[in-house]
């Protein structure tokens, strides 16, 4: 897998997060766009900005600096859009819901995958409004959000 940083620009063109971005296998020719576009959508799931501001967002890929990759220059937590972000997130959503719901046993599952649903259903929402609200396509952006998640 192929990994660049990408910057994610607000409409002044000030960076606000750098995203760390995998494509493709080793090897693989994969446009600056494919790495645009998933840092874009990065942004959107990890809420950089207020969803009414997403569309104003732009990308580009980052201009070495040397040194290690990692993010820079702005207060967005590291993991704000990676798999231990995520998890971090429906962990913590699980656990108020196990709470709200009287604190059951041995329903840890049904709750991680509650939690779970209830976070990528949120995001396809935003990303579905930001379109627009596209009539019938709604299912697009579920299936985008968790084909993103996947990766």
């Amino acid at each position: 897998m192929a990994e660049r940083l990408v910057d994610v620009l607000d409409r002044s063109g000030a960076v606000l997060h750098t995203y760390p971005i995998t494509l493709g296998e080793l090897g693989d020719a994969v446009d600056d766009g494919a790495y645009e576009a998933k840092a874009l959508e990065a942004a959107a799931h990890g809420r950089l900005v207020p969803d009414n501001e997403l569309r104003s967002l732009t990308a580009r890929i980052h201009v070495s600096r040397g040194g290690q990759m990692s993010s820079y220059g702005d207060d967005v937590q590291g993991d704000s859009e990676t798999k231990v972000g995520l998890e971090h997130a429906v962990r913590e959503r699980a656990y108020a819901l196990w709470q709200q719901d009287g604190c059951p046993e041995s329903r840890a599952e049904e709750y991680w995958y509650r939690a779970l649903d209830e976070n990528l259903r949120e995001r396809a929402y935003v990303l579905w409004q930001q379109d627009g609200s596209p009539a019938g396509r709604a299912d697009e952006y579920w299936e985008r959000l968790v084909k993103f998640q996947a990766q």
